[in-house]
């Protein structure tokens, strides 16, 4: 605290004599007397004691969820603000804060390697890429595969640095760490990666070394990223148009007249309908909605343009006739992949056998584009879209992929594409099948057991089991009548989730169901769509772009595991943040112990 200065004495006066007050003024000092008592009653009682370290784990917890950096806890204003809340406050320093982060992410990360050694199906993998604001490259690794009730789990194994430039022998290495680290190198079935050749280099890499060990194994490429690709495609030549339309939806957004006034003419056209307040995302969903728009309300906007260039002077926002002719062609050879891109975000589960459907009827309207179009512009774009789709098709179709699909009840052998549809690939499944699945007593040669051997005397165990084995060559039609009765019947309707549907028919398909399991985790996309297509990935991409290295892969592996419903782990002790925040507010709290 500043020592603050003297101020000068006023020289003393001599005291009158108290003069009698009257009986009005002794009331009006009753009054005061009582008013002043009652504010004293009124002043809020001293601020009760609080534990520092409840605020410091509750902080924690806030910036890792928020993917915030430790150094917020310095932050002068945000220190300021809790000091004000409760001056005994005192929040760790960001290095303190750091290394809690740290010591909180390996303890869960052991969590996280024994759920694993828990599963008993096959896992598959994803892989994502992003660069930060610092310029490094960060490859992300998630674990999927469908738990004994039938339930999807997906779960972010790593967060991991690798070279701004770097080659497929540098992602093969920093994959197989990982995977050895969580002891699941040897359970993968399949690999989704994000289409570029260094992730193929890497996937073919592992394929051949897990094939040397006869373990299955298939790569395949986003299907997320190829539409994304296709559609990019699709609106090269109108990025001009869009540029011009977003900004006045900008400003609309932002301005209230604007938005009465187009608002207004909208009705009086009858044009729309419009949901507000307008999307002008750069992703497709938004880039669509701003065609939307255009199409939809074009006089409403020439005449809210017209208005507001009176009082903000010339905007480049007026659209040609030409321009809004090309726009309306588009957006009607671009509905059908809008619709496809809103299916599969809002799917459950888009399961390989599904994405697949999706994207051969986008194929199929852009087969019908390239041979019919009497327009150059639609040409070009079906052919530069032709080129991407035929290479998605020759990477993403085999025989895993083919097994998939079949798999799935509402795809099955009917709604396959028929380039991936054929009678080698079914005889390939039906053999996998019946070599690895025939029984659901015997160990697979896939890397894991389908049911434990809790036999003591291993030696008579294996002999007994090598005389069923024999026995049960047999009856290996029986097993594959499994698959022949499945797809016999009818696929189940569109509209069916695909788990639920296991779940009630594995008992009738016990070992066909097994299959199942492993093959329906393999990701058709490496990316969610719903963070590529529509605004949800804007602020997810956000945090990834602003987290320093120093917090970068514990941050978002620690907000991630915790999603995933692990519990915060601290040392081996779990936090417990409900029950700590019901202590800290109780009426009889007291302090807690002192923060490690």
């Amino acid at each position: 605290m500043f020592a603050r200065s003297k101020k000068p004495q006023a020289p003393a006066r001599a005291h009158p004599q108290p003069q009698p007050q009257s009986q009005a003024q002794v009331q009006v000092q009753s009054v005061q007397a009582q008013a002043k008592a009652r504010a004293v009653r009124a002043q809020p009682s001293a601020k009760p004691a609080v534990d520092v370290d409840y605020v410091n784990w509750l902080l924690l917890r806030w910036l890792i969820g928020s993917s915030f950096p430790p150094s917020t806890l310095e932050d002068s204003s945000f220190v300021d603000s809790c000091r004000y809340l409760n001056p005994a406050v005192r929040l760790w320093p960001k290095e303190k804060a750091q290394e809690i982060t740290l010591q909180v992410f390996k303890s869960m990360k052991e969590d996280v390697k024994a759920s694993l050694q828990r599963v008993r199906s096959r896992l598959s993998i994803s892989l994502e890429f992003w660069t930060s604001y610092e310029q490094i490259v960060y490859l992300s690794v998630k674990c999927h595969w469908i738990d004994e009730t039938w339930v999807s789990q997906k779960l972010l194994l790593d967060v991991c640095r690798v070279r701004c430039h770097c080659t497929g022998a540098d992602i093969l290495r920093v994959l197989l760490a990982v995977l050895q680290d969580f002891n699941i190198d040897l359970k993968i079935l399949a690999c989704t990666h994000n289409n570029s050749q260094h992730a193929i280099h890497a996937c073919e890499e592992l394929r051949r070394e897990l094939e040397s060990r006869k373990l299955p194994f298939c790569y395949i490429p986003c299907a997320a990223k190829a539409l994304e690709v296709i559609i990019e495609d699709g609106l090269q030549n109108v990025k001009p148009v869009l540029s011009k339309a977003r900004e006045f939806i900008l400003e609309t957004n932002s301005n209230q007249e604007m938005l009465v006034d187009f608002k207004h003419w909208t009705e009086v056209y009858q044009e729309g309908p419009c949901k507000f307040p307008l999307d002008h995302s750069a992703n497709w969903n938004g880039n669509y909605n701003v065609l939307d728009i255009v199409k939809k309300a074009p006089n409403a906007m020439d005449n809210t343009i017209k208005k507001f260039q009176d009082i903000f002077g010339p905007r480049d926002w007026v659209l040609s006739d030409e321009e809004k002719s090309v726009v309306n062609s588009l957006h009607s050879y671009l509905e059908p992949f809008y619709k496809t891109t809103t299916n599969l975000c809002t799917c459950k589960l888009p399961t390989v056998g599904l994405v697949f459907f999706f994207m051969d009827h986008v194929f199929e309207l852009i087969n019908v584009c390239h041979d019919s179009s009497h327009q150059k512009l639609f040409e070009k774009i079906a052919r530069d879209m032709s080129k991407t789709a035929r290479d998605f098709t020759s990477q993403a179709y085999n025989i895993y992929t083919f097994t998939a699909a079949i798999l799935d009840p509402r795809i099955k052998g009917e709604l396959i594409p028929d380039a991936l549809n054929s009678t080698s690939n079914l005889e390939d499944a039906r053999d996998h099948f019946v070599r690895d699945y025939s029984s659901i007593f015997q160990a697979p040669r896939n890397g894991y057991s389908t049911q434990q051997d809790n036999t003591e005397d291993g030696g008579a165990f294996s002999f007994a089991e090598e005389i069923i084995r024999k026995r049960r060559r047999v009856s290996m039609s029986t097993a594959a009548d499994e698959l022949t009765q499945y797809l016999a019947e009818p696929p189940a309707p569109i509209s069916t989730d695909a788990l639920e549907w296991w779940r009630g028919h594995s008992s009738r398909y016990p070992r066909l169901s097994l299959m199942a399991r492993d093959f329906l985790a393999i990701q058709g996309t490496s990316l969610d769509p719903e963070e590529l297509f529509t605004s949800k990935g804007d602020s997810i991409h956000k945090q990834q772009y602003c987290l320093p290295l120093s917090s970068m892969q514990a941050t978002m592996c620690i907000k991630s595991w915790m999603q995933s419903g692990y519990q915060f782990n601290f040392q081996s002790t779990i936090i417990d943040f409900e029950r700590l925040i019901e202590s800290a507010t109780a009426p009889d709290a007291v302090n807690g112990p002192e923060s490690s």
